[in-house]
């Protein structure tokens, strides 16, 4: 991870760009699910629904000329910041579920097949997950897993064995979003490599937090989403080697995604006009565009270090609590998420609790059934952090678990 734009965040002038911290007793801790949207974020939208509001690539007319040089700004923005080779590498999509969904069924249909075999880990959220067995299904594949240690880190000594000449994909996450593991990527990718197979990177968790190079990872796809980056809801990314998206086939067929049609058959349009059929989510294509200028300005190993440092507060503060149980690894091995749970009290009543006290959390299984499985519990109470996060946010998240814990001991009685 590069660090050599870091300088401490103004986390107090960034918090004033965010118009639901103006409630300053309000503990957000949710940014894993989704984060809070900044002014510049909403005001780039605004200024596409107010100024220059129009479909794009076909209106010949001075809005819509408008509308389509944002629009494909935001996709060379999005190259910038992953440093993909072409924008053209760039396809958005509504969020990461669906760049997954493409790959499953564009190269799946075409790479894999019965027999094959496609390597996961036990750390997948389901949206990693559901498509590969979903594919699975259809062609005759197997699916295999990489599973964890008790410190909730990739056994690695397993790949070696499990990627064999039937592996043809490895689908990994970059982070979970679970427990925070931050997997070794750019060796499960050479490893993968050596093998012969293709890897797909999640990188949901990874993105927002500090610096992806899908040159240097060498990835063949990676995807990702804009609501967990201080963008917009509806829009996402996939981005793909070139050889490999221009071999695919459509994902959806209609407007835009085809250079001709006659009666009985259409010829397809380069990529990513192939996968980006119909109109798209323009203003929030333009509003990610947005989001990827605020946290390249914020910096992302500045977004690092202040996750860094808040993660060993939250660690230090919650681990003396009598009956807590932190689940996954230490801090430096992960990135700002920190999963739990209370000894008798389940993590819905939790984070209902912590709900009354102004302190937002995410309780549940986190769509990773499978890794609950593993932990042995059935949920966990998790509190995820942002460049917009402070000290202050933790100690509320720890006076609110104590009240829980006294609500909790005189229901009991």
């Amino acid at each position: 991870m590069q660090t050599s734009d870091y300088r401490p965040l103004d986390v107090k002038a960034i918090r004033e760009d965010f118009p639901i911290f103006t409630d300053t007793s309000f503990a957000y801790l949710d940014s894993a699910a989704s984060t809070q949207t900044p002014h510049p974020v909403v005001e780039a939208m605004d200024a596409y629904y107010d100024t220059y509001r129009s479909n794009i690539h076909r209106g010949i007319y001075r809005i819509s000329e408008e509308a389509t040089d944002q629009y494909e700004k935001a996709r060379q923005k999005v190259a910038q910041l992953i440093n993909a080779p072409r924008t053209s590498q760039v396809v958005f999509t509504r969020n990461t579920t669906e760049s997954i969904n493409l790959v499953a069924y564009s190269w799946g249909s075409i790479n894999i097949h019965e027999g094959d075999e496609i390597v996961l880990s036990e750390l997948e959220h389901h949206s990693n997950l559901v498509p590969w067995q979903m594919l699975a299904q259809r062609t005759g594949a197997t699916l295999r897993f990489l599973e964890i240690t008790d410190k909730g880190l990739l056994d690695f000594t397993q790949l070696h064995d499990i990627l064999t000449e039937k592996t043809k994909l490895v689908a990994i996450t970059h982070v979970s979003n679970v427990i925070g593991t931050i997997n070794p990527i750019q060796s499960i990718i050479e490893a993968a490599h050596a093998a012969g197979a293709k890897v797909m990177v999640d990188a949901a968790q990874s993105i927002p937090h500090f610096h992806v190079d899908v040159q240097q990872l060498d990835c063949d796809f990676l995807a990702f989403s804009g609501h967990k980056m201080c963008g917009p809801t509806g829009v996402g990314v996939l981005y793909g080697k070139l050889e490999l998206l221009e071999e695919m086939p459509p994902f959806l067929g209609g407007g835009s995604m085809i250079r001709s049609v006659e009666r009985d058959i259409s010829t397809y349009a380069d990529v990513p006009a192939k996968f980006e059929a119909g109109t798209p989510s323009i203003a929030e294509a333009i509003g990610l565009g947005s989001a990827v200028d605020y946290i390249t300005q914020a910096g992302l190993a500045s977004i690092h270090v202040h996750e860094q440092e808040l993660l060993k507060y939250a660690h230090s503060q919650l681990q003396d609590f009598e009956g807590i149980t932190i689940y996954g690894p230490e801090p430096h091995q992960k990135a700002g998420v920190i999963s739990f749970n209370l000894q008798g009290i389940h993590p819905h009543d939790v984070a209902g609790i912590l709900d009354t006290h102004d302190v937002a959390i995410r309780a549940g299984h986190h769509c990773a059934q499978p890794l609950m499985k593993k932990l042995d519990v059935i949920a966990t109470a998790r509190a995820s952090f942002y460049l917009y996060n402070t000290k202050d946010d933790i100690d509320r998240l720890c006076d609110g678990l104590r009240k829980a814990q006294t609500i909790m001991i005189r229901r009991d009685k």
